[in-house]
């Protein structure tokens, strides 16, 4: 842990990570039914659903490039996005135009994209072999609002409508608002250095061995997500006389693991060895969890395999995250960490759409095997690249062992 940061600079920059995905996430459990209210066609639905993730992908790696020149902005733009939060919220509730519900989604896209400074600004708080805590410790604060919003959104509308979740957003990006103008920022270390060109940034970020195989499998991962527990899980769970009041207890055996793998992987520090066989056990459970999904037919099965998954997942990501942090020189750390995470928001919507096709073509409990068949090509790109870095690490060993036997 930096030295320079006490305890409470810790709890501030948590809880304003805590308010910036609750400010997010506060109505999305009831967004889909809030926008069929209005109404809109189920077409219409889908494209401002999908907006969030487009803006995502095309602001994630340009916001990267451009803060691994301008690094004293990093705390601007974060707390600029509880800006874009509040005014994305006013929008959604005051609004009922298909151009301006788009348009606040696509600004809620713009918060979102603001992710990519906070993991960078909190991994310096920490030493660089105790990546893995930090990045558990978001996960964690990542997972909470998440499973917060799942818990309460529909009882928000049961007692005061649909604009109690807008409002609950805008009061949490407010109090986000003023906790990230508070946050501690360490300075960086590569303030004194001779500045990269943006060319040679986003060559440099694109050409990083081991980037792309660590980014497709959160691609991947984060399209499970949004294909069972932030997409399908609850319509399946529905299909089979799964009331909307029973669906906390999937939505709890889900999240409850979830968050507390981020919090094991936060107390413990894993080797990296022990990290990589840890995302291949991961993964190998997931698919084949996923592949008994379709049998599964009442609340306690449903809810014993998705604690599962809840587990799995919840293991993996951060341990993704903290690989992503720990790869790149100083010098390239948000041009890598935008890039990062703007390729996986593909998975946020693209994973959905599959799944939405994969239920009209084979029926609805086959969007459970398409995210088995996911997980499983997730599996092979980890395998893979473990024994990739396995023989290269070998091969170094020997041409250095050879060096040493020729002196």
């Amino acid at each position: 842990m930096n030295s320079d940061i006490r305890r409470v600079h810790h709890v501030i920059f948590l809880a304003s990570v805590f308010c910036f995905w609750l400010a997010t996430y506060s109505y999305v459990p009831i967004f889909s039914l809030y926008l069929e209210s209005i109404p809109f066609s189920y077409g219409s639905i889908g494209i401002i659903l999908g907006s969030y993730g487009v803006t995502q992908v095309l602001l994630r790696f340009p916001l990267g490039v451009l803060l691994d020149k301008l690094t004293t902005l990093r705390k601007h733009f974060y707390v600029g996005g509880f800006v874009v939060a509040i005014v994305s919220g006013f929008i959604l509730l005051f609004s009922s135009s298909f151009f301006w519900i788009l348009t606040g989604r696509l600004l809620a896209g713009v918060t979102a994209a603001m992710w990519v400074m906070a993991t960078i600004m909190y991994a310096e708080y920490f030493q660089s072999n105790h990546t893995s805590k930090a990045m558990g410790l978001l996960q964690f604060s990542t997972v909470m609002p998440q499973f917060l919003s799942m818990l309460t959104a529909g009882l928000l509308v049961e007692w005061m409508g649909f604009a109690l979740p807008f409002w609950s957003g805008i009061a949490a990006a407010s109090v986000g608002l003023l906790l990230a103008l508070s946050i501690k920022v360490v300075p960086s270390h590569i303030e004194k250095r001779q500045r990269l060109s943006i060319a040679l940034i986003i060559r440099s970020t694109v050409t990083m061995r081991s980037l792309l195989p660590i980014t497709l499998v959160s691609l991947f991962a984060h399209a499970l997500l949004f294909i069972s527990i932030f997409g399908f899980t609850p319509v399946y769970a529905g299909s089979h006389g799964i009331g909307e009041g029973a669906m906390v207890w999937i939505m709890t055996a889900f999240f409850v693991p979830h968050a507390a793998a981020s919090i094991f992987i936060a107390l413990i520090n894993l080797p990296p060895k022990l990290e990589q066989l840890l995302m291949i056990s991961s993964l190998m459970v997931t698919t084949i969890t996923f592949l008994f999904l379709p049998l599964a037919t009442g609340i306690l099965s449903i809810s014993l395999l998705h604690a599962i998954i809840g587990l799995t997942i919840g293991i993996l990501l951060p341990l993704l995250l903290s690989q992503i942090a720990s790869l790149p020189p100083a010098s390239l750390k948000t041009s890598v960490m935008g890039f990062y995470q703007s390729v996986y928001a593909i998975g946020i919507f693209i994973g959905p759409y599959l799944a939405g096709f994969a239920a009209e073509q084979f029926g609805l409990k086959h969007v459970f095997t398409l995210a088995a068949i996911i997980s499983f090509i997730a599996l092979a790109i980890a395998v893979l690249t473990r024994l990739r870095e396995g023989k290269r690490q070998s091969a170094e060993a020997a041409s250095k062992n050879k060096k040493l036997n020729q002196l």
